[in-house]
């Protein structure tokens, strides 16, 4: 029961990470926010290193930067940046939903996944369900619907790098405590964004004043205890307890979450197709998150 409990919170603080995102860019540029936010977290991990004595060092220097740059710097800054321009709840279903089928085709690059006919059709359902939610927002052609088109690519973009990032990590969370692994990832991640925020976003004193005030101090605030403390702690937990395949079912259940929040809280549309596509992607994800049956030999 407790699992379940924990479970269930885990999906629904990460399901509220989505409207933090975007409460936390509303009055600062998305890019600089992102950094902030990981440069905090970074505090947090290394406070948890320090008393739990975990050791923090490692040999694969190169690694280590690569796998940060891609989880960290390439996933949050298009991440962040497609917040702002696209519905909280359809960015939450294309990353969460795309995240396994990702993993599973990068994961086949590098000689650590099997592409199987059901995996095959899992793909050909996922860039489906993705085509529907993009034609979704064709038949309104201003301008709005391209920015929230723009904001959906720039989200699968952010996805595709988080996949990546996540295969280059795999080696390191064998060497390093996976909470030494996440101190660094976020210190790297959240420097190198505020140095691209610097170089390309207008960042000066009133960009980070606007972060520390009224909503978006509240969403920052969220994104750094409630998304990366709360439910990275509960996850690492769920994996040792579940396993894998169980604790990564709340890409099921915090895309419903994300949706539910931006409908009845921020007013954000989510119309038939919307849900049909939704549904798509999710079946996709069944697919991919499956265990495969062994056949006895």
């Amino acid at each position: 029961m407790l699992r379940f409990l924990a479970f269930l919170a885990m999906a629904f603080v990460w399901g509220l990470t989505w409207i933090a995102a975007k409460w936390a860019t509303e009055a600062s540029p998305p890019v600089l926010v992102a950094g902030v936010r990981l440069l905090f977290a970074s505090l947090f991990f290394a406070g948890w290193c320090g008393l739990a004595r975990v050791r923090i060092r490692t040999a694969k220097v190169g690694r280590l930067l690569a796998a940060s740059l891609l989880v960290n710097t390439g996933c949050y800054s298009f991440l962040f940046w497609g917040v702002t321009h696209a519905p909280t709840g359809l960015a939450a279903i294309v990353n969460l939903s795309l995240i396994p089928v990702f993993s599973m085709l990068i994961g086949a690059l590098y000689g650590e996944e099997t592409i199987s006919v059901r995996r095959l059709a899992a793909v050909a359902l996922g860039a489906a369900g993705l085509a529907l939610l993009f034609s979704s927002r064709d038949g309104t052609a201003s301008r709005e619907g391209a920015q929230v088109g723009l904001g959906l690519a720039a989200v699968v973009v952010a996805t595709l790098s988080y996949a990546w990032g996540a295969i280059v990590s795999k080696p390191l969370v064998r060497e390093m405590p996976p909470v030494a692994v996440a101190f660094w990832q976020t210190l790297i991640g959240g420097a190198s964004l505020v140095g691209i925020a610097i170089m390309i976003e207008p960042v000066d004193l009133a960009a980070f004043a606007g972060m520390f005030s009224g909503r978006a101090l509240a969403g920052l605030a969220f994104l750094v205890l409630g998304g990366s403390l709360v439910g990275f702690s509960v996850y690492l937990w769920l994996l040792r307890e579940w396993g894998a395949f169980r604790a990564g079912l709340y890409a099921f259940v915090s895309p419903i979450i994300a949706v539910a929040v931006g409908v009845i809280w921020v007013g954000e549309s989510f119309g038939v197709w919307e849900g049909v596509g939704m549904a798509i992607m999710l079946g996709a994800t069944a697919l991919v998150v499956r265990p495969e049956k062994v056949s006895a030999s």
